[in-house]
């Protein structure tokens, strides 16, 4: 990682809209309308059951004021009792419902990111940074999560609730019901003032985790150029900064949060005051009994703590909504979607590779290819060489569909690259670069990710094509050694070899290699360099030569020189005739034919 990319600018992934989320959500909801009936009725049996209580206790209250028996006691305790019951067990039937339904479409969103996200293209991905992307799969799905499993149950059991005890101290009788529904209006005014300073808040604290978690994750990456410019300190310091201001807008929402608390608990006693001087008035009046004033006075009580749990629970809910139109934007993002209806079906006609006056920049006015023609006819191999910044690896990376180009065309088989599907193009076009990653697992589960239900025959196939098998079977537990993350380190070369292995199992027509045996160096680089041969022998290929022995392979040599292709020819031809490629030829054999980059 250069200087220059640790401290590069980034664009944010999309953010949904509010009406973007919407409209996912419903139609979400709508393909599980059996769960949302089944949470519906499960809430009204809870709220109902929950209400009882103090409906008997009002009862009670009458009975023992008109000198009633103490016999009535038992009845009405069994009725308290068998309510308690029976809401106990709705709500938690209705909380779990709630709880999976909320899984559910966690789950699902979360796999529509990650597969949008596989399929973004590449630039998209460089402009936004990793940062981004791994705060929204993890912060963002962490505060849904909480949401859903926790937070929303409790929410819709608490309004369900709220609903019923309005409805019963309405039944009790009307002026309670008014006398209550007066605590309404001050929740409505304390929402009314907190939604609007507080939403921004969020969403502001959800962007400043992400650059929190991008200015991290560069400065991890690339510790070691860090550590070569010796500018350590100064990008430490950068990292408390972005912590510093993630920190404090966290405060600022929770400091916005209390004042909320404040204006909650004013509501809750006016509406409480006004149900017990409504109550005496009518009593005295003869209007109500004790016992009705007193259950209205109890259900009121009651709605406390559900009331607010929900206005409480507004701080997590925004969270989680903020969080939610964050990963609604990349799931539903059109650029990793969108294909040129007419080719969407389409397949190319054979694996013919061919460019057409290219022209690519990754900022305007810096144009780093400009009009490059080139075609690889089927099962041949082009090396492209060239001093560094040439622009090797953009070309390349055009050729395999990673990057669009300016202008131009990048075609395989005579159909448009960038107007296939993204399976399709992954189908013709496998990628292979100097970055290679062992994935966590066995030896044999880093392969089958290439070829799903590939049996050991196949494996050791591939193994066997690049000349792994032996390494790979002396490795401690053999083809079942846990390599990657936490498992038996391999060496370069080795996980190199493994992805040419994954190339075998894929089997396409096309592979792009981009310097794809850079990290062998000369130890072992002969031995990698018929490994990467075999792998694409056959093969529509191209090659970004890191070493001139890969070019002298190939049927063809390009060299490219400031994003032009200045010479190209056979291997054979080009070192007979003066120019470029022999210049590199003689100046590569001189400095012992290692260390060199084409």
């Amino acid at each position: 990682m250069t200087l220059s990319q640790v401290r590069a600018p980034h664009t944010a992934l999309p953010v949904a809209t509010g009406a973007m989320t919407r409209r996912w959500l419903t139609t979400a909801l709508r393909e599980r309308r059996s769960a949302l009936v089944r949470i519906a009725v499960a809430s009204l049996i809870a709220g109902i059951a929950a209400v009882a209580p103090a409906l008997a206790l009002g009862v009670l209250v009458d009975e023992v004021s008109d000198d009633g028996r103490l016999s009535v006691l038992l009845p009405i305790a069994a009725v308290a009792a068998g309510a308690a019951l029976l809401g106990g067990v709705a709500a938690g039937f209705s909380m779990y419902v709630i709880a999976a339904l909320g899984s559910d479409l966690l789950a699902q969103l979360r796999e529509a990111v990650v597969r949008t996200a596989l399929r973004l293209p590449a630039d998209t991905m460089e402009k936004s940074g990793r940062g981004d992307l791994l705060s929204r799969v993890s912060n963002d799905v962490a505060a849904v999560s909480k949401a859903v499993s926790t937070v929303l149950p409790t929410v819709v059991i608490s309004a369900v609730l709220a609903a019923v005890s309005i409805i019963a101290m309405a039944g009790l009788d009307w002026r309670l019901g008014v006398a209550g529904a007066i605590a309404i209006p001050l929740y409505g005014l304390a929402l009314h003032w907190y939604l609007p300073r507080s939403t921004p808040r969020y969403s502001a604290e959800r962007r400043a985790v992400a650059e929190r978690s991008q200015v991290l994750v560069e400065r991890i990456v690339g510790a070691r150029t860090l550590h070569a410019y010796g500018i350590e300190e100064r990008e430490i310091a950068r990292i408390d900064a972005a912590s510093a201001a993630a920190r404090d807008i966290s405060i600022a929402a929770f400091t916005l949060f209390t004042r909320l608390v404040g204006r909650v608990n004013r509501a809750e006693f006016i509406g409480l005051a006004s149900i017990l001087v409504v109550g005496f008035i009518l009593v005295e009046d003869g209007a109500v009994t004790v016992g009705a004033t007193t259950a209205a006075a109890l259900l009121f009580h009651r709605l406390f703590n559900p009331i607010g749990m929900i206005l409480y629970s507004f701080a997590d809910l925004q969270l989680a909504a903020a969080g939610l139109t964050r990963l609604v934007g990349v799931a539903q993002d059109d650029t990793a979607h969108a294909t040129d209806s007419s080719v969407a079906g389409a397949v190319p006609a054979d694996s013919a590779l061919e460019l057409r006056d290219v022209h690519f920049g990754y900022d305007p006015g810096h144009p780093v290819l400009r009009g490059v023609n080139l075609r690889i006819e089927p099962g041949t191999s082009v090396a492209l060489v060239g001093p560094s910044g040439a622009g090797k690896s953009t070309l390349a990376a055009i050729a395999a569909g990673t990057y669009p180009p300016t202008s131009g065309s990048a075609t395989v088989g005579g159909l448009d690259l960038h107007s296939l599907p993204y399976r399709t193009v992954r189908q013709h076009v496998v990628v292979l670069s100097q970055d290679v990653h062992v994935f966590a697992g066995t030896v044999t589960d880093d392969l089958q990710l290439a070829k799903p239900g590939a049996d050991v025959g196949q494996i050791r196939t591939a193994l066997a094509g690049v000349g792994a098998l032996e390494w790979a079977e002396k490795l401690p537990q053999g083809l079942d050694t846990v390599v990657g993350e936490g498992g038996h380190e391999l060496t370069d070369a080795q996980a190199q070899q493994l992805a040419l292995a994954r190339l075998m199992l894929i089997d396409p027509p096309i592979a792009v290699l981009d310097e794809a045996t850079a990290e062998a160096g000369s130890l072992g680089a002969r031995d990698l360099d018929r490994s990467a041969a075999a792998a694409t022998a056959g093969r529509t290929t191209l090659i970004v030569a890191h070493r001139l022995s890969q070019a002298i392979a190939c049927d063809r040599v390009v060299v490219m020189d400031r994003g032009v292709l200045v010479q190209q020819g056979t291997p054979s031809e080009l070192l007979a005739t003066p120019g470029p490629f022999a210049q590199l030829w003689t100046a590569w054999n001189i400095q012992g034919r290692d260390g060199d980059h084409a």
